[in-house]
């Protein structure tokens, strides 16, 4: 079992920045894929960056030139540099992370809140 614990959310006026991280439990060395998704009441949760093995990095197209996933393997974190917020950036943001063990095995965050507001 791996748990993710996300941080950095808060209350940001429009036009600021925010960092959140996700700590891993486990090595992320070897990690399949990790990804920052967010939610808002009523939508489906959507990704907003992530990258896979061998260094393929995705961006949702509403946060590219924003929004920056990095990773720190020796402290087994990903983070989410988020620029230039938006009112719309607003929802709860949730790591994901995959990884192989015979099959695949997904896991998330608990999510945190992320509010762009003036």
């Amino acid at each position: 079992q791996v748990q993710l614990v996300e941080s950095g959310g808060g209350l940001v006026q429009p036009g600021g920045s925010l960092r959140l991280s996700c700590a891993a439990s486990r090595s992320i060395f070897s990690v399949y894929a990790m990804g920052w998704y967010r939610q808002t009441p009523g939508l489906q949760r959507e990704l907003v960056a992530g990258f896979i093995s061998g260094g393929y990095t995705n961006y949702a197209d509403s946060v590219k030139g924003r929004f920056t996933i990095s990773r720190d393997n020796a402290k087994n974190t990903v983070y989410l540099q988020m620029n230039s917020l938006k009112p719309e950036d607003t929802a709860v943001y949730y790591c994901n992370a995959l990884f192989r063990s015979g099959g695949i095995e997904k896991y998330w965050g608990q999510g945190t809140q992320v509010t762009v507001s003036s």
